[in-house]
């Protein structure tokens, strides 16, 4: 794909959704961090029917740590692995106490120390709460990249490499709630609403989907 039809698809995406953003519920950066360690193969709504509960009554290190893994396993347990999320959690909690002040940090390094944070996690949180321009490639986006042509790879590594390097400057920011987006809405895993798509026009899909 060259660069001018990976600019088309970015305007068009831009057009549709011009200030996208997570849809998980958060109201700060360690709420966001939370959410996200427990939305690893789980879904946001799910994520977001048990933080709902959990929030208005820890929604610090402090209070969840003060929770222990088993109080905090009674607000998680409808959420996918929520034994080793909940024992992550508090460990992660302990150590932002410890070492960070309480303060959610800000470099990937510092991220990925935490238990129950990867690359992707820390890649959501250094673009959604500290606005770097990284792209997190989970399984939308990496089948959206690989689709249509945009950036191809065998990992997710290897995807999320070449978005940075293809992907123009202008579009870096938001590029990864575009296409995480259209991924959960439009181009499906077992059946793309190709018919439906909005940037079809430039999309290098061969086996592109009719109504």
């Amino acid at each position: 794909m060259n660069r001018e039809k990976r600019t088309a698809i970015y305007r068009v995406l831009r057009d549709k959704m011009p200030a996208p953003t997570t849809e998980l519920n958060y109201a700060s950066n360690f709420e966001l961090l939370i959410a996200v360690i427990l939305s690893a193969q789980a879904t946001d709504i799910g994520v977001n029917k048990a933080t709902d509960k959990l929030y208005p009554v820890a929604n610090t290190p402090a209070a969840i740590l003060k929770l222990g893994v088993s109080g905090l396993k009674q607000y998680i347990r409808t959420i996918g692995l929520y034994n080793s999320k909940a024992e992550n959690i508090i460990k992660t909690c302990r150590i932002l106490i410890e070492q960070h002040d309480g303060v959610v940090p800000n470099t990937r390094e510092a991220l990925e120390a935490l238990p129950g944070v990867g690359r992707k996690t820390a890649n959501v949180i250094l673009n959604t709460a500290f606005g770097e321009p990284t792209i997190a490639v989970d399984t939308h986006i990496f089948r959206v990249s690989n689709r249509t042509g945009l950036a191809k790879g065998k990992t997710p590594l290897e995807v999320e490499k070449r978005l940075l390097k293809m992907t123009p400057d202008e579009f870096k920011l938001d590029a990864h709630h575009w296409l995480i987006l259209h991924g959960r809405y439009v181009c499906k895993a077992r059946k793309p609403l190709c018919f439906e798509c909005p940037i079809i026009e430039w999309c290098e899909f061969t086996k592109k989907v009719s109504a």
